[in-house]
């Protein structure tokens, strides 16, 4: 247990003090009623031995309730913490961004990016209790800009943050989402960490959306450049069992950039991103109809997590505290007609 405002512990000091004042008092009083002799005494052997351990409940009882009400008080007043394990739902859901060049493309008001960011960004505001969001960017490779977080200013800053870049590849985004997720659900809250040695033997591979708590959100217009193979990163989301519910940003019109003096012609790929939906167990979305999102939050589960946390427990010292001293009071005033 820890505490807040430690120096308030220093008032403990005073509860002996109290109880040592309680003692001379109490033997100035039966100082002054020794003189009135003993009434209403139970006789006889076994009767006198329980009577007096009765007596002597009766007497003690009262203050020592009411003097660990006061300790307990002062402990509730220096505001302590608990480590408690505290069980809650949650899922996982990884927004992965096309920051690829295309991504700078008009064929959307007022960009491509610019429409991702928006879609996105009322994704993540109505975002339900119990969902935590990363985000990833990717283009010809893959980065988590923001590790997955219940902290929606934080993932709305990253989305902001944005820019288009260089070319895409579908599989390095899905990929680096994966990563994400792994390490959320292992426990692991930065980028760097020292990982268990990889198993002898390769996992079993899971049915395809067989984790309803953990999904991706691929926003993109599904133009693979830089990949070999640009479901290779659906396949590995499939085998692990999770949901890449893809948004087309863009339109298969397309539109024409300059890029560095040249024309480069780009169009949404709408076919690639269903593809990718079907084959994880996902849905496609195109981002121009945004309240069609809704559908990913309808399709994701939680799971229950346990999480260790430390947990202001003031209030329930402070309630035990003040049961001691109600306890207390109501013995002395029911045995001995006072209060201790």
């Amino acid at each position: 247990m820890s505490f807040a405002w430690p120096s308030a512990l220093l008032l403990l000091a005073l509860v002996p003090l109290a109880a040592l004042g309680y003692l001379a008092l109490e033997r100035r009083r039966r100082a002054r009623l020794g003189g009135l002799g003993s009434l209403g005494q139970v006789v006889g052997g076994d009767g006198r031995a329980w009577g007096g351990r009765w007596r002597a409940v009766r007497r003690w009882l009262p203050p020592w309730l009411v003097l660990a009400g006061l300790a307990t008080l002062v402990v509730a007043l220096a505001r302590p913490h608990a480590v408690v394990s505290v069980p809650h739902q949650e899922g996982i859901v990884m927004l992965a961004f096309d920051v690829s060049g295309s991504m700078a493309a008009t064929d959307m008001e007022p960009s491509r990016m610019d429409a991702a960011k928006a879609a996105a960004s009322a994704f993540v505001e109505r975002q339900p209790e119990g969902v935590i969001v990363g985000v990833v960017a990717f283009s010809d490779s893959g980065l988590s800009v923001q590790v997955p977080t219940r902290d929606q200013a934080a993932v709305l800053a990253a989305i902001a943050r944005l820019n288009p870049e260089r070319g895409t590849s579908l599989t390095q985004g899905i990929g680096a989402a994966i990563d994400a997720i792994t390490d959320a659900q292992d426990g692991v809250q930065g980028y760097y960490t020292d990982r268990s040695p990889a198993p002898d033997q390769a996992p079993v591979p899971a049915g395809p959306g067989s984790q309803d708590a953990a999904s991706v959100v691929l926003l993109t217009d599904g133009e693979a450049t830089s990949d070999r193979d640009p479901l290779a990163g659906a396949k590995a989301a499939a085998a692990q069992g999770i949901r890449v519910h893809t948004v087309g940003v863009g339109s298969a019109a397309g539109a024409v950039l300059d890029i560095e003096g040249f024309r480069v012609y780009t169009q949404l790929d709408e076919p690639m991103l269903r593809t990718i939906a079907d084959m994880t167990g996902g849905t496609y979305h195109h981002a121009a109809s945004a309240d069609d999102l809704q559908a990913v939050y309808d399709s994701l589960e939680t799971r229950l997590v346990v999480e260790a946390e430390s947990t202001e427990v003031t209030s329930l010292v402070a309630a035990l505290g003040l049961l001691f001293l109600t306890l207390g009071g109501v013995a002395g005033l029911a045995w001995s007609g006072r209060l201790p």
